[in-house]
């Protein structure tokens, strides 16, 4: 399974080349990227890393489980479902949602998911393709907004967001107070390297921004995704258990949870 942002058309070609000539089957997602090269080079196209995900593994020999598109149109149903009743705790004038990323292929998995499905309508964005949606000043949202705050913009001088949630719980609290907010969309990401307890820092600031809404008579829905392993170190369902103690609706992955968020503001 190959996944990146798009590549260059020259890169594009030498990849492609390389899965050619591959014995092997080859899942590929070049996020919002051309799939026509991947069909070319005799490979599988995904659009989301989700969807990467289940075709890969319906590759491997013996496999028994439902074809992707079957699990994920269920999954959509199932979140639909879920978002009406969230939908109902919310205030009338409560109707943007504010991802709060600290990777930038999940933003970007997020802005696709988005646009492809097209009944949020205009996101805002610092990694926006299209001009007219770039924000004015990434430090402020505007509307349905996306923000990557492992951009240059936010890490020169400080440490990325994935190590250190300073700056992501911050801008959280910020958020909290604007009465038009319906849902905070966060990724928490796992490994070596990444924060050794994430969850353990961000769930306390959850808790934090959910009763400064609760104070001014609204509610503030939180969804978040983890990405990561019960072999990691900061460990799967203890990330979990946090951030659902603290009130946030963990989803099996960052796609459900950009769709989760999607539905309860659509419509």
């Amino acid at each position: 399974m190959l996944v990146s942002k798009p590549p260059s058309p020259s890169v594009t070609v030498k990849v492609m080349e390389q899965v050619r000539q591959s014995d092997k089957p080859a899942v590929v997602c070049f996020l919002g990227g051309d799939p026509e090269p991947i069909k070319a080079a005799g490979a599988i196209p995904a659009s989301t890393l989700q969807e990467a995900a289940y075709l890969a593994a319906a590759q491997v020999k013996g496999y028994e489980g439902p074809p992707a598109e079957e699990v994920i149109a269920r999954e959509k149903e199932e979140l639909k479902a879920r978002a009406a009743g969230l939908k109902g705790r919310l205030q009338p004038g409560q109707k943007y949602v504010r991802g709060l990323f600290s990777g930038g292929t999940l933003a970007s998995e997020t802005l696709l998911i988005w646009q492809q499905d097209g009944v949020m309508g205009e996101v805002y964005s610092n990694i926006a393709t299209d001009p007219r949606f770039q924000l004015e000043d990434a430090t402020r949202s505007q509307g349905h907004t996306v923000v990557d705050l492992g951009e240059d913009e936010f890490t020169v001088g400080r440490p990325h967001p994935m190590i250190d949630n300073d700056l992501r719980i911050r801008r959280l609290m910020r958020e909290a107070a604007d009465p038009e907010m319906a849902v905070v969309l966060l990724d928490v990401v796992l490994g070596y390297g990444a924060h050794p307890d994430p969850a353990g820092e961000l769930g306390p600031a959850i808790r934090r921004a959910r009763q400064q809404a609760a104070d001014e008579g609204r509610e503030l829905i939180v969804i978040a995704s983890v990405t990561g392993t019960q072999e990691d170190p900061q460990g799967l369902d203890r990330q979990v258990g946090l951030l659902e103690d603290a009130g946030a609706i963990v989803c099996s992955c960052n796609a459900a949870a950009a769709r989760l968020a999607e539905y309860v503001v659509a419509g």
